[in-house]
């Protein structure tokens, strides 16, 4: 005699979904405009580096600094400094594009993002994904995504680099409108930066006892308050860049030329 247990029925009655999904809501709207997002950054990111008009002075487009070759006007260089010799005939933002770049690329947030707007793995919740198989992060190349943390380092002293640049426009030009524009922008990138999630964890993230260090538990909380807005800095400082860069490129091509630029 066989005995029936409780799953038995359970297993008999779960209803066969063969359609993607049975969501109604426009699910696909948050992962389109994300796609269309991403794309404009990729876009705009790759006639930035071939565009040759990224310095009018006291202005330096952000995604050409630090410009570190001999072939950048000498007001563009960092503290003077070109270590980086006349054999380097490609465009001088290709020498730190890896640095930013590569740390927005393993950001645990664009990371989201792009898996389900590019990869649609998945698109939204409740949505069927197309890949058959999942190995996560633990295979090449996805592998690479654990280097986050070095690349948090690396953009740190890019931030610092833009809110140096920044500081230069506002000693030299105070009233122009590029100066402000640059200022923003390093605030948001430099917020950004310390929002992300390796920060946190690195600021205080591994300590058992806040009690015994009270600078690093309030470095940590600050921190988390930002972390908490890591989303939405993640946006702002993407177009903000894309913003002052754009700026300063029509300010150094002569498109925009009025007395406060």
């Amino acid at each position: 005699m066989t005995q029936t247990t409780p799953e038995a029925p359970l297993r008999r009655q779960r209803a066969q979904v063969r359609v993607r999904t049975l969501r109604t809501d426009r699910w696909w709207l948050v992962p389109l405009l994300t796609f269309l997002g991403l794309s404009s950054f990729l876009v705009y990111g790759v006639w930035a580096i071939i565009d040759g008009s990224y310095f009018v002075d006291p202005y330096i487009a952000p995604f050409a600094s630090p410009c570190l070759t001999t072939a950048c006007p000498e007001g563009a260089r960092l503290f003077g400094w070109a270590p980086i010799g006349d054999w380097f005939t490609l465009p001088p933002g290709l020498l730190i594009l890896g640095l930013p770049g590569g740390f927005r690329l393993t950001c645990y947030y664009y990371r989201k993002s792009y898996y389900r707007s590019f990869w649609l793995s998945p698109a939204a919740c409740a949505v069927q994904e197309p890949h058959g198989k999942y190995t996560g992060e633990t295979r090449f190349p996805l592998i690479l995504q654990n280097i986050h943390r070095y690349f948090f380092y690396a953009a740190i002293v890019i931030g610092l680099v833009l809110a140096y640049d920044a500081v230069l426009a506002l000693v030299h030009k105070p009233q122009g409108l590029g100066t402000w524009i640059l200022v923003i922008n390093a605030v948001l990138i430099n917020t950004y930066t310390l929002s992300c999630h390796s920060c946190r964890h690195i600021t205080a993230g591994r300590l058992n006892h806040f009690s015994r260090h009270p600078l690093r538990y309030k470095a940590w909380t600050f921190v988390s308050k930002l972390n908490a807005k890591h989303q939405q800095l993640a946006w702002a400082s993407m177009f903000s860049v894309m913003i002052a860069d754009f700026y300063v490129r029509m300010v150094a091509k002569g498109v925009i030329a009025f007395p406060f630029a």
